[in-house]
């Protein structure tokens, strides 16, 4: 059977079995969404957001992007960003990224990978700003693990430093940003930098005429 089959078969079965446990499910579903989440996420295919916070449809509104970037000139994500804060009113923003990413460890490396190069620089940058941080003995996994860690930090900081998020925090008490990454071995996620409402940043990047 091809792959894509088994996943149209697959969801026939789901649409039947949420049907069979409320008939209404996909009517209520169909009317509106209401989350209070906006995950940013690696589109790595073992981190589904939903399923590893338990989350159901309807719950959280996800954008995913190779190693969970947030990029000043990606007008994708911003306009994620953007409906999530003003429209959809989201009470929370994470950026979640994962040990062992793919990305991050090939950011470290210095082989060419075409246009990947130019997203993975992001990460580099990220390198640079913390390689103090990298002295010392440490092992690939290490510091591909530190990394990532490091990236989602600086994501996080990505985010605060948007007009949309200064916008929100200026005339609303939200949103709450958060840092986590999710343990492949484990399926635990950690919590590594949090940046409630107003919490201030560099000048620089601070926009006063909102």
């Amino acid at each position: 059977m091809e792959s894509f089959i088994k996943l149209l078969l697959n969801n026939k079965l789901w649409a039947a079995e949420k049907v069979s446990q409320n008939p209404n499910y996909f009517q209520n579903l169909a009317k509106t969404q209401t989350p209070e989440t906006l995950w940013i996420g690696c589109s790595d295919s073992r981190v589904p957001a939903n399923e590893v916070i338990g989350a159901q449809p309807g719950e959280v509104f996800v954008h995913r992007n190779v190693a969970n970037l947030v990029v000043h000139t990606d007008i994708n994500m911003l306009s994620v960003l953007q409906f999530a804060v003003e429209e959809l009113k989201v009470k929370d923003v994470i950026v979640c990224g994962h040990y062992g990413c793919g990305g991050v460890k090939a950011s470290l490396g210095h082989k060419h990978l075409g246009i990947l190069n130019k997203w993975l620089r992001n990460i580099k940058d990220v390198y640079r700003l913390h390689e103090v941080e990298f002295a010392g003995n440490l092992t690939e996994e290490q510091r591909v693990n530190k990394l990532v860690e490091l990236n989602v930090k600086e994501q996080v900081t990505n985010l605060a430093k948007t007009s949309i998020i200064q916008k929100a925090w200026k005339y609303t008490d939200g949103p709450h940003l958060h840092g986590w990454v999710y343990g492949l071995e484990d399926g635990i996620l950690k919590q590594v930098f949090d940046m409630p409402p107003g919490t201030a940043i560099d000048p620089i990047y601070v926009y006063e005429d909102l």
